[in-house]
């Protein structure tokens, strides 16, 4: 099967699952990932990757649920970032994943922030990391030709799948935990109820 078929053919799942997505989530009034007690049936180094993808999805979705602007705005010192300011670190991270298994070049680094409204950023993230998550259900996508791609001052420069996991994967995780931890400084801890290990709200 030629590359440009195989990503056709990969998009048109992906719309497929996000329309029944998007139907399922007007009734329940959800963002993909606030539960991930369903899990692959086969061990693969697709799945394995997919997996790390769930799990920093489910800690994203409680990580950002119910922020209030005096939460959006805090930071622990003046030379850190706002808990707004990293989901936009997150948000540049989530897309740097899609782009990495759609072969698509990182243009920008990833360090913007955005005009954009909270929703809507905490929308993109889980939407890009749910596409991500989807493509490596497919079955079409080998995770030994995944390459993070990155075009800077008109040179290419690629990075092999390895970098992917230590590097935006890691990162938006890491950066995850500093949204918990702010949100716990300003005043609105995260729900105790979520358990991380089962993937679910107790």
């Amino acid at each position: 099967m030629s590359n440009n078929l195989k990503y056709v053919l990969v998009h048109f799942l992906i719309l497929v699952s996000l329309s029944a997505m998007t139907q399922n989530d007007l009734k329940n009034d959800s963002l993909p990932f606030r539960d991930i007690t369903q899990y692959p049936s086969s061990f693969s180094s697709e799945n394995v990757l997919l997996r790390m993808i769930d799990g920093l999805g489910f800690r994203f979705y409680w990580a950002t649920e119910g922020l209030r602007n005096e939460d959006l705005i805090y930071r622990p010192n003046e030379d850190a970032r706002t808990s707004e300011e990293t989901i936009d670190h997150v948000m540049g991270l989530s897309k740097m994943v899609l782009n990495s298994l759609n072969s698509t070049p990182n243009i920008t680094s990833g360090e913007e922030t955005s005009p954009k409204s909270f929703e809507e950023k905490r929308k993109i993230v889980l939407n890009n990391l749910f596409e991500a998550r989807q493509m490596l259900a497919s079955n079409l996508i080998k995770v030994e030709e995944v390459k993070i791609i990155f075009v800077r001052n008109k040179t290419t420069s690629e990075l092999p799948v390895w970098n992917l996991i230590n590097g935006p994967i890691a990162d938006a995780i890491w950066h995850t935990g500093q949204i918990v931890s702010f949100r716990r400084s300003s005043g609105n801890p995260f729900d105790s109820k979520v358990n991380v290990m089962l993937g679910k709200l107790r």
